[in-house]
Order: C-alpha cells, then sequence, then structure tokens
C-alpha cells in the first residue's frame, strides 16, 4: 500500500499547489499547460494501444463493456460521488459543475492505465513500489496543472485512488495466478484506449465521451482472452 499511499499524497500536494497558485497563473498559460497534458496523453495511449497482440481482444471488451457501463450507468455514478462531496464540502452547483468536471477527468486520469495495474500488483506481490512512485511524481504535475483549470474536485480523485489503486494491491495476491502476460497486454491497449477518449473528451474538448462508462472493459477484456484461451487449448 505503500505506493498508493505516495500517489494519493503527490496528487493532494500538486492539486493544492494547483489550486493556491493557479489563480495567478494566466489563462492562456494554464489552457496551453492542460492541452500540452491532453497531447502527451493521448501519446502514450496510443503507444499502449499497440502494446496489443490481438486488437479483437480490445474491440470486444470495448464494445461488452461499453454496454456494461452504460447499463450500470457508471459514469453517471462516478458523476453522483463528485456532486455529493461537492454538496458537502463546496456547495451544491448541478453535477455539470467543474468540481464534478475535475473529479472525473482526475479520477479517470490517474487510475486508467497499465503502471496504475502493473504498479499496483508489483506494490502487492512483491513490495517494490517504483513503478508507483514514478506514476506519482507524473500525476502530481498533472494534478497541478488539472487543480489550477478544474479547481477542487480534482484533490477528491484520491478517494478513487486509495479505493481502486489500494484494491488492485490488496487482491495482487491472487492476481498474480489469474493474470496471464496476455490478459495483461490486452487490458493494457484497451487503458491505452481509454486514455485517448480522456483525452479527446476533457483535456482537450474535442468531442464529449462518456469514457467512464467504458471502464468495465478493463475487466470484460481480460475474461475474454481467458475465455478464447480454453477453448483454443483443447
Amino acid at each position: 500500500m505503500i505506493g498508493t499511499l505516495l500517489n494519493a499524497a503527490t496528487v493532494l500536494v500538486g492539486g493544492t499547489l494547483g489550486l493556491v497558485f493557479g489563480a495567478r497563473l494566466p489563462e492562456r498559460l494554464r489552457s496551453t499547460v492542460l492541452a500540452g497534458l491532453g497531447l502527451f496523453t493521448l501519446a502514450i495511449g496510443l503507444r499502449l494501444f499497440l502494446e496489443t497482440q490481438n486488437p479483437l481482444y480490445a474491440l470486444g471488451g470495448l464494445l461488452i463493456g461499453g454496454l456494461l457501463g452504460e447499463w450500470w450507468q457508471v459514469e453517471d455514478r462516478l458523476a453522483s460521488l463528485g456532486a455529493t462531496l461537492e454538496a458537502r464540502f463546496a456547495g451544491e452547483q448541478g453535477s455539470g459543475s467543474p468540481f464534478v468536471r475535475g473529479f472525473l477527468t482526475a479520477s479517470l486520469l490517474f487510475c486508467v492505465g497499465p503502471m496504475t495495474i502493473l504498479g499496483s500488483i508489483q506494490d502487492g506481490l512483491t513490495g517494490d513500489y517504483s513503478l508507483l512512485a514514478i506514476k506519482s511524481v507524473m500525476d502530481g504535475f498533472a494534478s497541478l496543472a488539472l487543480a489550477s483549470t478544474l479547481g477542487l474536485g480534482v484533490l477528491f480523485s484520491i478517494v478513487v485512488i486509495l479505493v481502486y489503486q489500494g484494491g488492485l494491491t490488496l487482491l495482487a495476491a491472487t492476481a498474480q495466478s489469474i493474470l496471464t502476460d496476455a490478459m495483461v497486454a490486452e487490458m493494457t491497449a484497451v487503458g491505452g484506449i481509454l486514455l485517448v477518449g480522456l483525452a479527446i473528451s476533457s483535456l482537450l474538448e474535442i468531442k464529449r465521451i462518456r469514457t467512464g462508462n467504458l471502464l468495465p472493459a478493463l475487466l470484460v477484456t481480460p475474461l475474454l482472452v481467458w475465455i478464447v484461451s480454453l477453448f483454443g487449448s483443447k
């Protein structure tokens, strides 16, 4: 759990600095930094997708995961959680407020990707949190840029980091016997696609995409790999 706690701490520090000094930054500078972060996220997402061994797994995972996400209303539930936190700590301003947008954007950015999965597993199995330490530095700088633009909601993404990333770490002992290299590769590819969607939707603001409703694809995709491997072994 050391890596997860470190990650949450860097997001908290970076986000706080962004809130304190963000107002002093010119709007042009803040928008440029956010655009740069969006382009970097887009590039990372594309690179991660190229790690796929069979893109059909990613396609199937996204289609089925998207249907499940819409059925379970994942993004609406995340927005509801953000709105609840906003009503408690920042006053009611509606589910479309910058608070909720900051919460959703930061939560997805910090929790979607192979570093979260692989780093959490490595931390849980061996106690080596080096991957999460690298991720923490990146997230700290990202939270500074995001908080200066999107506000207080970015800080509350540490709740999702602690629950999701911490949960992966605690389950890492069993994950070692479940996840194969092929499963991890396809999860990485899907994570890359979700990062591309996040960059297009929330960071670059090109087109609105309900990226949160695609999150179940991270679970569906390795399941598809496992099912195909069962039939392939016969």
